[in-house]
């Protein structure tokens, strides 16, 4: 039943409590309960994301390297910021490797001149993600096997139907959208009441521009849980480096391997970061000893082993009048 919840946020991240509960047959308390025990128990959060492609945004994947009595010191400041996201520490725990997005010149100082000046790291390095194969709404493949197929389509025709008005054009956000954006980073299913309450826009504005900036690709929602949650005890980023005329050809193969929960291009001396999810260790090397092993385009393969996940999603830094 939990699966099941998680799944159907995967799909519909506001969906209300009586439309899951209608599409598995249990009732509305049950759903409402199950969710908030999820959320107070395994910190599930449905999380309003904005799609930094649309909002001139940059994403840049970065790994650091601190000295080992600085590391968790730097590992947290990183995860307090609100132009970062997933933070990690890697491997024997002074790599630091995190995604900053970034959309004006004041933002790119923490590349420029922050990190540099940083008397405790020794060693940075940034690539710029090119293009996502899998990862944000593009969820992990054990997220989504809980319902049945026609369980999502009925989810799916709900969502249409809920937004069944042509929404307007979004091509531009205001600061009105941006009010509403941060809202809704922090707290991907508050209701329209408090909605208005923190915007002083009225329901039914709110309810338009929401389904315009879902429209537009503007918004997503993403779901955050612990992966444990799935039994899955062992992740690992893997740095790969393809030959550039079979690079989309691999990443097509890649996202369709269930160990899989993020695939990206990037600049560098490597041109592909993958996130693997794992239950043991010895799946994760047969994963790479067999589930790579026909990729022949794959030149080289660094794997960097995640130790601890400080933050997943995160507000986006906005770019936008005051």
């Amino acid at each position: 039943m939990d699966h099941c919840i998680i799944h159907a946020l995967r799909i519909d991240g506001r969906a209300p409590f009586s439309r899951i509960a209608e599409v598995l047959d249990v009732s509305t308390q049950t759903v409402a309960r199950r969710y908030r025990r999820l959320n107070s128990e395994m910190a599930l959060r449905v999380v309003g994301v904005v799609n930094p492609t649309r909002s001139s945004g940059e994403k840049w994947i970065l790994r650091l390297t601190a000295s080992p009595n600085t590391a968790e010191q730097v590992a947290h400041s990183l995860a307090r910021r609100d132009d970062t996201i997933w933070v990690r520490r890697m491997s024997g725990g002074n790599e630091i490797c995190f995604v900053t997005v970034t959309n004006s010149a004041a933002h790119h100082s923490l590349l420029l001149h922050e990190i540099p000046r940083a008397a405790s790291i020794t060693e940075v390095s940034a690539h710029r993600l090119l293009h996502t194969y899998l990862g944000g709404p593009t969820a992990w493949h054990g997220h989504t096997t809980a319902l049945t197929d026609e369980q999502q389509e009925r989810l799916r025709q709900a969502f249409q139907w809920a937004g069944a008005e042509e929404p307007e054009t979004v091509t531009s956000l205001t600061p009105a959208d941006w009010q509403l954006l941060a809202a809704l980073q922090r707290n991907g299913r508050i209701s329209y009441t408090d909605l208005a309450a923190e915007t002083g826009l009225s329901s039914s504005t709110i309810t338009r521009r929401l389904a315009a900036l879902q429209a537009g690709g503007m918004l997503t929602f993403d779901v955050e849980i612990g992966a444990e949650v799935y039994g899955i005890t062992t992740q690992a980023l893997l740095w790969m480096s393809v030959a550039p005329a079979h690079l989309d050809q691999v990443a097509r193969s890649l996202i369709e391997q269930r160990e899989l929960a993020f695939l990206a291009s990037t600049t560098g001396q490597t041109n592909l970061v993958a996130l693997v999810l794992c239950r043991t260790p010895t799946e994760l090397h047969d994963y790479l000893a067999h589930g790579l092993s026909a990729l022949d385009s794959i030149r080289v393969l660094e794997t960097s082993p995640v130790q601890k996940t400080l933050k997943a999603c995160s507000p986006y830094l906005r770019d936008s009048p005051r």
